[in-house]
């Protein structure tokens, strides 16, 4: 399947300035495979190294660090010729060796005409515990994530309607009813699909919904099985208890993070931990309110107060327990449930575009979902999951701010009236 990673592995591989790379992202979001595939397409051949399955590798790494030996060693392990700039090293589930995170500070200090790309599923973990010493200005990084809706549609052959859909966002021209409906339904099934790549090629080999939730659920347990292996016992305890209060959180008519949702005497202190384990694991999206729609957005955070996601709106329709049939069909769901699964979708595409969202909150009587930072614009962006898009919080937010313009994002087609840009709910991947 394409991944449009490959375009930034490209970039990387063609760069003048080009480092070590090393790519970020949560388990079962495709990292291997991209890898895999991007050296079997650009190099001569590939050096696939996985540090979690082969104990004996670290060994290589512990005499010192000096690039001429432990290549050669790699070369001779894997029964490979290392070649500069026609074989591509790869160290994968590279938290496991925390030596051969340190040794890419000198392939880029020693040896860069090598070609080496490292990832880890649980690399940020590490990092933020101290566990390791992260090679600063010595290595490129990537961040990976779920499959968008875009490559969504690329999976599922429709390449046209994708670039149909691309450009009616610039020439802010509605699409035909017939490709509007077709694509507002591809866009409720990739609402109960999400974006993990095996659930994605589940659905398309099977087309049995029943597979895809089962792909999800093994998924969703190797999450609860890395918080088990990673952190002590009570901070696991407790990153399971916030991981599955998410849905509830989201159901609240207020859907900023409460710890009383977990339990009664759950305190921000006590949760700080787990809540830390899940965002630095790649599992949830964290999106803070801002105190301002000014810019710079950073400097109005209020970091008490947040919102969580899930990284995959798959999981959120599974822990939710939504039927296929009610999601794709729009049946007996609820007005609120359909808002979780939308607004859950759009944190998760803009994350995917490196864009960080923020929320903004007014006396408590006015909340946009998403204020974002565009080059030197702060942009309002309004969720609606149906047509209906009456938005009085938005009224209130553009009067207050004077924005350039405004974002509403729905199930209505395309437009443009009063300062604000109509935007169907499957055509965020193309602003």
């Amino acid at each position: 399947m394409y991944r449009k990673v490959f375009e930034q592995l490209n970039e990387w591989k063609n760069s003048d300035v080009r480092k070590p790379l090393i790519i970020h992202g949560a388990r079962q979001i495709g990292k291997t495979y991209s890898m895999l595939e991007f050296g079997k397409a650009e190099y001569d051949n590939v050096a696939y190294f996985n540090f979690e399955n082969n104990a004996d590798l670290a060994s290589i790494f512990e005499k010192d660090l000096k690039p001429e030996r432990i290549i050669a060693e790699l070369a001779i392990l894997k029964s490979v010729s290392i070649t500069p700039g026609r074989t591509l090293i790869i160290f994968d589930e590279i938290q496991a060796c925390e030596k051969a995170l340190t040794f890419l500070k000198y392939i880029n200090e020693d040896a860069n005409e090598y070609h080496l790309i490292a990832a880890g599923s649980l690399l940020g973990l590490a990092l933020n515990r101290g566990s390791f010493s992260f090679p600063v200005g010595k290595v490129d990084v990537i961040n990976m994530y779920p499959m968008t809706f875009e490559e969504f549609l690329l999976a599922l052959n429709e390449e046209e309607l994708k670039n149909i859909i691309a450009k009616a966002v610039n020439d802010v021209t509605p699409l035909s009813d017939a490709m509007h409906n077709k694509a507002l339904d591809l866009y409720r099934t990739y609402l109960f699909v999400g974006g993990y790549p095996e659930a994605v090629v589940r659905y398309i080999q099977k087309r049995d919904f029943d597979h895809v939730r089962a792909v999800q659920g093994n998924i969703s347990d190797a999450y609860i099985a890395d918080m088990a292996k990673y952190s002590t016992p009570a901070d696991t305890i407790k990153a399971i208890a916030a991981y599955n209060s998410l849905p509830s959180q989201l159901a609240k008519e207020n859907s900023k993070f409460m710890y009383s949702v977990i339990g009664s005497n759950a305190r921000a202190k006590d949760y700080e931990s787990a809540l830390g384990w899940l965002i630095s694991a790649g599992v949830v999206i964290k999106c803070t309110k801002v105190a301002e729609g000014n810019m710079p957005l950073a400097i109005y955070e209020d970091m008490l107060s947040f919102k969580m996601y899930y990284s995959d709106v798959g999981l959120l329709s599974m822990k939710a327990g939504v039927p296929a049939n009610n999601i794709i069909h729009n049946l007996q769901i609820s007005d609120k449930m359909r808002g979780m699964l939308a607004e859950n979708y759009v944190a998760q595409e803009l994350y995917a575009k490196g864009i960080t969202p923020y929320y903004w909150v007014s006396d408590n009587q006015a909340e946009v979902d998403f204020v974002i930072q565009m080059r030197d614009s702060v942009i309002p962006i309004e969720v609606k999951s149906s047509d209906n898009v009456r938005a009085r919080s938005l009224g209130i937010y553009r009067n207050k701010y004077m924005p350039e313009y405004s974002i509403r994002v729905s199930t209505k087609n395309f437009g443009f009236e009063n300062g604000i840009k109509s935007v169907p709910l499957y055509a965020l991947f193309a602003l």
